[in-house]
């Protein structure tokens, strides 16, 4: 799906690295905080609900999102990857986050871009706003508001944000709170919102987690922060370290799935993500599942050599980039999803498939570290299935246990060698 791609690479680090008004001064840099991988928006047909409304006019969205590491000015990155129109921003603001969609109202910023406070997100492209001072602590959670004044077609998002997100009428942008206002309508999708950057040291860095929906939070507890790349960003904030999420439920290697392929948009949600010197890549057992489920009834499952190339593509590109490169192990899970239209997302024959490209994520030697999640996970009384302990209760996500374990779990120094023990 490359014709959707956004800004060539070049482009889009000038833009990330400078600012629309002000750059950021040469002592510092601008670094990647939060991000949320987009999607589009597909139909109704699909297996699992959008959870999103086709046309937002005269809406304020308001998302709440957590930081990593803070810095004392910030600035937003909204997406409309896969529109075909421009999408007209009429009025939008960042604040420090209260409980639910509460603000704290000294905290309340005007968001500009290019010097104005309304603007369009041009079909395929990231909209930047100019650099706010809002000095924010690691780990802060942060409320953006967005008015969409026009008939705004929804083609871009992200399917599983963990959060609550608000959609009210008229614009909101500046209200102590909105999830108490008439028709207000709630939803745990993400709208156009993709990143925040701070403002932070040269050397600062960030580590990039690409994955799918184990990544992405799926049965983590919604509003909790509990992913297992929150629970690491907790862990990394001291050392002056952000983290990333680059996960999309249902995301693949190979093929395109609920979001494209992961070779596709490795560019656009890793390598282009300012401060990005480590990813850490758990992919895979969606590419090895899908095939004769529900999701993909004909598609051929792919072979090992196959998912070795894809992984070795992966790693070419980072390389090319002077990015550290991290492999995880695929985690167990035998019995996923039953009683479910993908109850045959396991089989003994994918499994083997599993097991054996972590052999090779093991024993390859092209990755700079490996993290050995399956290890960590399995139970070892049955080692083809997750720890009851870990089980969210679907025998193929983690839950809140599972997640804290395999975060708490992980060398930091893997990430980055010259972090101190």
């Amino acid at each position: 799906m490359q014709q959707f791609s956004i800004l060539p690479a070049a482009l889009l680090s000038l833009a990330l690295s400078t600012g629309p008004v002000q750059a950021a001064n040469a002592d510092t840099a601008w670094l990647a905080s939060w991000t949320a991988s987009p999607q589009a928006v597909w139909g109704a047909d699909f297996l699992f609900p959008s959870n999103v409304p086709a046309v937002l006019q005269a809406h304020t969205v308001r998302q709440v999102a957590r930081l990593s590491v803070g810095g004392p000015r910030l600035r937003i990155v909204l997406s409309n990857a896969y529109g075909k129109v421009p999408l007209r921003i009429g009025a939008a603001t960042v604040a420090l986050a209260e409980s639910g969609s509460a603000i704290r109202p000294d905290s309340l910023r005007t968001l500009t871009f290019s010097g104005q406070t309304a603007a369009s997100v041009a079909p395929g492209a990231p909209l930047v706003s100019d650099p706010v001072d809002l000095s924010v602590p690691d780990l802060a959670r942060l409320t953006v508001s967005i008015h969409l004044p026009q008939a705004s077609p929804i083609s871009t998002f992200h399917w599983d944000g963990r959060e609550t997100a608000w959609i009210a009428p008229h614009d909101q942008t500046r209200a102590a709170r909105i999830d108490h206002a008439p028709d207000v309508q709630a939803t745990t999708a993400r709208l156009l919102l993709s990143a925040i950057e701070v403002e932070a040291a040269p050397a600062a860095q960030a580590v990039a987690i690409l994955g799918d929906s184990i990544t992405d939070g799926a049965s983590a507890s919604l509003g909790k922060d509990t992913r297992w790349p929150d629970v690491l960003a907790e862990r990394l904030a001291p050392h002056g370290v952000a983290v990333i999420n680059a996960g999309i439920s249902g995301a693949r290697l190979l093929a395109d799935g609920m979001g494209d392929n992961a070779l596709a948009r490795f560019e656009r949600d890793v390598l282009a993500q300012p401060g990005v010197r480590t990813v850490v890549v758990l992919l895979g057992i969606n590419d090895i599942s899908w095939p004769g489920t529900a999701f993909a009834p004909q598609a051929p499952r792919p072979t090992l050599e196959e998912l070795t190339s894809g992984y070795g593509q992966l790693i070419a590109q980072a390389r090319s980039r002077g990015v550290r490169v991290v492999g995880a192990t695929l985690t167990p899970f035998a019995g996923a999803l039953p009683g479910t239209p993908l109850s045959d997302y396991y089989q003994p024959e994918k499994d083997a498939l599993r097991r054996q490209l972590n052999a090779w994520i093991r024993g390859s030697g092209h990755f700079d570290a490996v993290l050995d999640f399956d290890a960590w996970a399995r139970d070892p009384a049955y080692p083809l299935r997750l720890l009851p302990a870990y089980d969210s209760g679907d025998h193929l996500h983690p839950g809140d246990a599972g997640n804290r374990a395999l975060a708490e779990g992980i060398d930091l120094r893997l990430l980055l060698p010259a972090l101190q023990p």
